[in-house]
């Protein structure tokens, strides 16, 4: 492959959009796939059309409406407010809703939540500098149910009336919690004793009495979580009552928010003097499958195609609903990301990286989610050329590699030896397989049935992956211009893919590439030939 020239690493930053695999995969061989659309057809190799079209029924995550929104990592500085996270929430929908934002340390702690009152086709902007300073989440007024505080378009439902903060909310969204949904005194201000032990979470690890809580450095770095909700509920994803997930009040499964972030800082030292680094991107998208209805009841639960969920290790309870209970879409395990270190127009690349952690509670224990182990990370420069870790455990025989870990959520560079191989070759450029899977958890669930509350092995064989998200930050100086662009890496497998074990790269057998695998459909295979009799390729989602 020829090396990149400063033009076309200029095209990368300024064309680089949201990158997302298409292909569906397959799940474990033990399982029996369920064709998602099954075409019918005619003259050989001619479709006449899909018989059904449930695509929503699906592991792949996309930027589309849905039902929860993560922000994989933010950052703010304290003191000088020269870097800050934006991001916004769009209602699409007519009805009104309400957006619950939970904000987590990078271990995982979740030290605040609030609520924002959407109206139809509501838009709200929150900048994360002013909710940690100055403990402002939106007007001091508030995000209210009336149409001072959050205005109604013609186009709205409950366009023409006069809102107040009583049953008006609930009589327009049928899903809201019937007696009330609780959104009268939402806060515009939250009081700054509140505030110094959140900062103080996010920058030195002590929360209260929690020593742990977080990891120490100068800015205050998290993640955030956005669930469309039934009321205005204080209750958190993690406080282990099951009154978030499983009662009337609690999250709900209309797709219906989307959202986006801008991350904002100065320039990194050494480049262009005076300039500024501003990038966004889409939020990440997580559907609920199936779709709409109202709270989850422990009597009446929802069944879900999804072997296992999003807030998995949130959901053990004593209820009795399922561990599927949030039905919302899993996060992939493997990834392939773009890089870029050095060279002409000195551009250069952080991943920003969340993690599923593997711990729920008690101070101590949230330390393991601080340094949650790596199963691989395989770095190609432009002359296709693997490299993997530097040095090898000091053991016999030899152990392979030394255990890269990363916490729940990071911004890394990937000059980094320490968790990035180095290299031995000349070029600037590249592409990283990075398999984060942790490893798995007793706080996994076994299967998506109510069949067990306990951790270990899932039902797609071994130990499930675990879930994360990639984004390729990259930036650069281009003259006097200053350039920087943030992208999703491309997902290798979704959510329902079973866990890859280690490369030939560090002496395994799994093959780096697409889940399933290459060729997906083998040749002379007739489920795999158009036009053949028992044909239905090899589209699937999960099992009933």
């Amino acid at each position: 492959m020829k090396k990149l020239l400063v033009l076309a690493m200029m095209a990368t930053l300024l064309m680089a959009g949201s990158a997302f695999a298409v292909n569906r995969t397959g799940l474990s061989n033990n399982l029996t796939p369920v064709p998602n659309a099954t075409f019918q057809f005619g003259a050989p190799g001619i479709a006449s059309g899909p018989t059904t079209t449930n695509n929503d029924d699906s592991c792949d995550i996309g930027v589309a409406p849905a039902a929860t929104l993560l922000l994989p990592y933010f950052e703010v500085d304290l003191v000088n407010r020269t870097t800050n996270t934006l991001f916004t929430i769009t209602n699409v929908s007519r009805l009104p809703q309400i957006a619950h934002v939970t904000l987590w340390t990078d271990q995982s702690f979740a030290i605040l939540d609030f609520n924002i009152y959407l109206t139809g086709y509501d838009v709200q902007a929150i900048s994360m500098a002013d909710v940690l300073i100055s403990g402002l989440v939106a007007q001091p007024q508030g995000t209210g149910p009336t149409g001072a505080q959050s205005p109604i378009g013609a186009l709205s439902a409950g366009a023409g009336t006069t809102p107040t903060n009583g049953s008006y909310s609930v009589a327009l969204n049928p899903n809201f919690l019937q007696s009330g949904i609780g959104c009268g005194t939402l806060p515009g201000l939250i009081p700054q004793s509140l505030m110094a032990l959140v900062r103080s979470a996010l920058t030195t690890g002590v929360y209260g009495s929690c020593a742990t809580a977080g990891r120490v450095h100068t800015n205050a770095i998290g993640y955030a979580t956005i669930d469309v909700a039934a009321s205005c509920t204080t209750a958190l994803p993690s406080d282990g009552s099951g009154t978030y997930f499983g009662v009337a009040g609690g999250i709900l499964y209309d797709n219906v928010l989307i959202g986006d972030y801008q991350q904002l800082g100065p320039a990194a030292a050494g480049t262009v003097a005076s300039s500024f680094d501003g990038a966004g991107n889409a939020m990440v998208h997580i559907r609920a499958v199936p779709e709409g209805g109202p709270a989850q009841s422990a009597n009446a639960p929802a069944a879900t195609n999804l072997p296992y969920t999003f807030y998995d290790r949130y959901t053990v309870n004593t209820l009795g609903f399922p561990r599927t209970v949030d039905r919302r879409q899993p996060l992939p395990a493997t990834w392939a990301a773009r890089w870029i270190q050095g060279g002409t127009g000195a551009f250069a690349t952080n991943f920003k990286i969340w993690r599923e952690g593997v711990t729920i509670t008690g101070c101590s224990a949230f330390t393991a989610n601080g340094a949650l182990p790596v199963a691989e990370v395989v770095r190609f420069d432009e002359h296709e050329n693997p490299y993997v870790g530097a040095t090898n455990v000091n053991c016999s025989p030899n152990c392979g590699p030394g255990t890269i870990t990363l916490p729940e959520t990071s911004a890394t560079n990937t000059a980094d030896t320490t968790i990035y191989p180095p290299m031995t070759g000349a070029d600037v450029g590249g592409w990283m397989y990075l398999n984060l899977n942790n490893g798995g958890s007793a706080n996994y669930s076994v299967t998506r049935a109510n069949v067990s509350q306990a951790g270990g092995a899932s039902n797609l064989g071994a130990p499930r992956p675990s879930q994360n998200w990639t984004i390729v930050e990259m930036f650069g100086n281009v003259g006097s211009s200053r350039l920087s662009v943030d992208f999703d890496a491309a997902w290798l497998g979704n959510g329902c893919s079973a866990a890859t074990g280690t490369s030939t790269a560090n002496g395994g057998v799994a093959i780096i590439g697409p889940a399933g695998g290459v060729l997906v459909c083998p040749a002379g295979n007739t489920v795999c030939t158009p036009g053949a009799a028992g044909y239905t390729g090899t589209n699937t989602t999960p099992l009933p």
